[in-house]
């Protein structure tokens, strides 16, 4: 089920492996920055704000100054316009009831700020403005008419004073320049009489104030922007360089063009890329010695069956041409000679090919090494195959116990007894000794044979070792049952070796060493 769950996970996730991994990191860096540019945008939060707080302002402004010119003398009113027009920087302009103008502070003295036009050769104020309306379309700003200052002089080109007039109170309207910076005009009831007031305010720091915010903070996310680039740059380049060197490698092995190709390890790196690449490398030696093995063993297998296969046709092809009867019956003996010895190699090669596979997909069980050897000297004994050789197995009181395969455990019995039947004189005496120690369960087996000299005793384990007694009949044996019981000891975590005699008697002992479970459990 867990591995289900996880194969369901990586198809869900498969859509990114169509996507290349620098395009990744750098979508997963820029994904923060974008969002942060989006910021830009949402600017416009902070403009409403603003004008919200004049909207208010010019409101409280309105009606101050509405109160303070009811009561005032004619002469006072002007004075009053001119002097709050200076201060808060805004053109007044009073209405009688009948709608005419009355007064104009900038009419009665020098106007406090002047209403630009949009200049078309300022490049700057063109983008600003092209960021303005992009910004309004994006966020789905409520259009703002245009300010046009109306021709007639009379307070019904003012909407607002309409209203301030018809309902007695004052109102706010917000228009918009062509450069793009607001202008706010406040309309209030001046006293009982229907007189009006006008104030127009043009709010240029509110328009500077958001874009030297927007201009702040797009700086920021260019400037974070080109270094996340140059980051995520180097980052991939870091991760995918080695990556493909290692494609580009695992293809020229796969190809098998070069049997030199070397894999890079890049021992300078200490993170996973390092370690795929080290594993990848280690993986790349063991495949080429494991072909390089199976070409020595397809060599070394043509060999063996050519000579019993040569032997064979001789045999076959003489039988025609010999009319003797005795002649004859030699020549049919040498034939099914060759055929067993061919059917012996056959099934020694196939257990030697499969070994490695079979022992990999079976799941190891305690088996007791001293009843199973016990049992097998047993069947060897009812069955002659000691041929009068004295088997004696030793044993500890306590049970010795492995974890593996029985079959292929009594294999390696089987052929360490072979063995030592085929060197050991006739009625000679094979000892049979399983000890258990700390961490390990041994098993030897030890003969009456001349022994193994120190320079043989890896050569005994190769394929197809062919150093047997000279009294052995030719091909009785394939030479690979030392090699076949050598390679399930290793399946098993275990080893197998030549030593000398731990008594200090002629002979060869070959010792087979296996991992003691119930030290492990303890």
């Amino acid at each position: 089920m867990a591995e289900r769950s996880i194969g369901q996970r990586l198809e869900r996730l498969s859509w990114s492996g169509r996507i290349s991994l620098t395009s990744r990191i750098l979508a997963v860096n820029l994904l923060p920055l974008a969002l942060l540019g989006g910021g830009i945008f949402y600017l416009d939060g902070y403009r409403k704000q603003l004008l919200n707080e004049r909207y208010k302002l010019a409101r409280i402004e309105a009606q101050i100054t509405a109160e303070a010119l009811a009561g005032a003398t004619r002469e006072r009113q002007d004075a009053l316009l001119v002097q709050i027009g200076k201060e808060q920087g805004m053109r007044l302009r009073m209405f009688e009831p009948d709608g005419n103008l009355l007064a104009d502070s900038f009419v009665l003295d020098e106007p406090t700020f002047t209403l630009a036009d949009r200049e078309p050769d300022q490049w700057e104020e063109n983008f600003a403005l092209w960021l303005d309306n992009a910004v309004n379309t994006v966020v789905s700003s409520r259009p703002i008419p245009d300010y046009v200052e109306p021709e007639g002089t009379t307070a019904d080109a003012w909407p607002e004073l309409v209203r301030a007039r018809e309902q007695g109170l004052s109102q706010i309207e917000l228009r918009d320049l062509p450069d793009g910076t607001p202008v706010i005009t406040a309309a209030a009831p001046v006293g009982i009489q229907g007189a009006t007031l006008l104030t127009t305010r043009n709010a240029v720091d509110i328009t500077e104030s958001v874009r030297a915010a927007r201009s702040t903070l797009g700086v920021s996310v260019l400037l974070a922007l080109f270094a996340s680039i140059l980051l995520s740059l180097y980052l991939a380049r870091t991760i995918v360089s080695p990556l493909r060197a290692l494609s580009r490698a695992a293809v020229r092995v796969r190809q098998g063009r070069d049997r030199d190709v070397e894999v890079p390890r890049l021992p300078e790196r200490k993170d996973e890329i390092g370690l795929l690449a080290r594993a990848v490398s280690d993986m790349t030696d063991a495949l080429r010695h494991r072909i390089d093995g199976v070409e020595h063993f397809a060599a070394d297998v043509a060999h063996e069956i050519k000579n019993p296969l040569a032997s064979l046709r001789s045999a076959v092809e003489s039988l025609g041409s010999v009319e003797d009867p005795e002649l004859r019956r030699q020549l049919l003996d040498i034939a099914n000679h060759d055929v067993r010895r061919i059917d012996r190699l056959v099934t020694e090669i196939s257990d030697a090919s499969r070994i490695d596979a079979e022992i990999s997909r079976t799941e190891f069980e305690m088996v007791q090494l001293d009843t199973l050897t016990e049992a097998i000297i047993e069947r060897r004994e009812n069955r002659e195959e000691n041929e009068g050789r004295t088997v004696a197995l030793y044993t500890s009181m306590e049970s010795a116990v492995v974890r593996g395969v029985p079959m292929r455990l009594e294999r390696i019995v089987e052929n360490l007894l072979d063995n030592a039947v085929s060197f050991s004189p006739p009625k000679g005496q094979i000892d049979v000794t399983i000890a258990i120690l700390d961490e390990v369960v041994t098993l030897s087996v030890s003969d009456e044979g001349p022994g193994i000299g120190v320079e043989a005793r890896d050569k005994i384990f190769d394929r197809f070792h062919s150093d047997r007694p000279e009294a052995e009949d030719f091909g009785n044996h394939s030479g690979l049952g030392l090699a076949i019981a050598r390679t399930i000891a290793e399946a098993h975590d275990g080893s197998l070796e030549a030593i000398d005699r731990p008594d200090g008697k002629p002979g060869a002992c070959l010792l087979l060493t296996l991992p003691n479970p119930r030290k492990g459990r303890d």
